[in-house]
């Protein structure tokens, strides 16, 4: 198979967009469950930029973020499947990206698609969201990620509805709860605003905003020493230093 037949019939459609890269999950058939190629797909994306960082922004295709994981697959797994972290580990490489992700949710991200909205820095809705982990109802948990993430998200309390009683939340709950900050009535407007952030990161020192992601990920016992050490090595930046004089040389000329 060629190179352009292989991207035709991927699960993930990747565009270079300049200021970032544009990831649609791309499944419409099946709302966009996450099964193993797309797994794969996902893994070879995180490769690319973990190579050569830049801002990634996912989205879904056919109004749907991600219905869940392939159940189908799902019942076939077995312990030695959950101990491996299929989903878990590519959603953990997906956080753990050097330049931030932004996640557009439009309609339905459930279960594993819920997980890796989660892992995303930046989270976008449409008012046709429905988010949330129902997997107890189908008898696993939320192993990808939910159970720490949407816990330092949305707080405790919430976070325990959710799991544990299976709520879905619709768009303005979760704007209300924080787990998306910014509301749009439908996916082309909200791809347009999570464009216009990856735009306005794309301006700023890529170096300071990697060192950014990595201080906010860090465990709270890793403060205030690993913002000391990421501001030492700044401050002998050559961009730092370009930056501040032309900030201070607008600021003359006015």
């Amino acid at each position: 198979m060629s190179a352009a037949e292989s991207a035709a019939t991927s699960p993930l459609r990747i565009e270079d967009r300049g200021t970032h890269l544009l990831a649609t999950l791309d499944r419409p058939e099946k709302r966009n469950a996450i099964d193993q190629d797309l797994i794969d797909a996902l893994h070879e994306l995180c490769a690319r930029l973990e190579a050569s960082p830049q801002t990634l922004v996912l989205r879904g295709e056919g109004g749907t973020f991600a219905a869940g994981a392939d159940i189908a697959q799902l019942r076939d797994r077995r312990a030695a499947d959950a101990r491996a972290g299929i989903n878990t580990r590519a959603f953990m490489r997906i956080s753990a990206l050097p330049m931030p992700v932004i996640a557009v949710l439009d309609g339905y991200a459930l279960g594993g698609g819920a997980e890796l909205a989660y892992a995303a820095d930046i989270r976008i809705g449409t008012g046709t969201l429905k988010i949330g982990n129902p997997e107890t109802g189908l008898g696993i948990i939320a192993a990808a990620g939910a159970t720490w993430r949407l816990r330092e998200l949305v707080g405790e309390p919430l976070a325990a509805e959710i799991l544990l009683a299976g709520r879905i939340l619709d768009a303005d709950e979760s704007l209300a709860a924080g787990l998306i900050t910014h509301l749009h009535d439908d996916g082309d407007a909200a791809l347009a605003a999570a464009e216009k952030i990856a735009g306005r990161i794309a301006k700023l020192d890529p170096a300071a905003t990697q060192a950014s992601k990595r201080v906010l990920r860090a465990p709270r016992d890793a403060h205030p020493q690993i913002d000391l050490a990421e501001q030492a090595i700044l401050f002998e930046s050559p961009e730092k230093i370009r930056r501040m004089t032309e900030f201070l040389e607008r600021k003359q000329a006015k």
